[in-house]
């Protein structure tokens, strides 16, 4: 990526606010990062007349601002909104720019159900959690998920649950995680409701849960290996509300292997 160039514009002395993430943006540089690693978060809330101001007045940039003044409140394609913004400064390479306009191609084809979810994802990786669960909260009162993509139910509610371990909220990630296992049964969110389930329960009914469940030696063995490793670390200890170090390491491999 071609962070590598520095302040090509004027640096703004009032920033450009970020809601969905709460960030202030200070340049054109920050302004291209953001646009170019959150493609998801790229609504009306960033693009309006607001920015335009900004560009225009703290920037010094009024043509840029008028290029995109157009296209407010109908944000679809790079060359409309984002290609102006990078070409001021070149900001990407000319590969990067064909590798942007393939992201953008497929993000059109998506269908909305399908953003909003990957807006959840996007939220959880800038560590906006409530705003995450709101979103996935949203997409779970909805119908036809499944119809969109098979696994969709099971993926949302796995978010869900990583976004309230990220928030120590551990009683409710485990019943998303729960929740997740239900809809398809799948080994790995067991694993995670059980890990879950062992950071808010007393160790006997830990046990007990493991009878009641009937679980295979393969997902014990996989739960005896993370406790395991975890137990040896000295500053992690599995208590209530610190098992989501433990799930993260399972979930960010879940995310790699399953795309959710």
């Amino acid at each position: 990526m071609s962070g590598y160039i520095l302040c090509q514009t004027k640096k703004a002395d009032k920033p450009f606010f970020v809601e969905s993430i709460n960030t202030n943006i200070y340049s054109l540089e920050e302004l291209c990062y953001f646009l170019y690693h959150n493609l998801y978060l790229v609504d009306s809330s960033v693009i309006n007349e607001n920015l335009c101001i900004w560009i225009s007045e703290e920037l010094d940039l009024p043509r840029l601002a008028a290029k995109l003044r157009p296209h407010l409140g109908k944000f679809a394609s790079a060359e409309d909104v984002l290609y102006p913004v990078f070409k001021e400064i070149n900001y990407l390479t000319y590969d990067e720019l064909k590798a942007l306009n393939v992201k953008l191609a497929k993000l059109d084809q998506e269908a909305p159900l399908l953003r909003k979810k990957r807006k959840g994802d996007a939220l959880v990786a800038n560590k906006m959690y409530v705003s995450a669960i709101k979103v996935y909260q949203q997409l779970l009162k909805k119908e036809g998920l499944e119809l969109i993509r098979p696994g969709l139910t099971m993926s949302v509610w796995h978010n869900l649950g990583c976004a309230y371990s990220y928030l120590f909220q551990m009683e409710k990630a485990m019943e998303c995680f729960w929740e997740a296992f239900l809809t398809q049964s799948d080994p790995k969110e067991l694993v995670c409701y059980l890990l879950a389930y062992r950071s808010v329960k007393k160790p006997q009914e830990y046990e007990n849960r493991l009878k009641e469940l009937n679980v295979s030696d393969e997902v014990k063995d996989t739960l005896k290996k993370a406790l395991d490793e975890f137990a040896q670390k000295k500053e992690v200890s599995i208590r209530p509300g610190k098992a989501d170090e433990m799930l993260e390491k399972l979930t960010g491999e879940y995310h790699r292997s399953t795309g959710s």
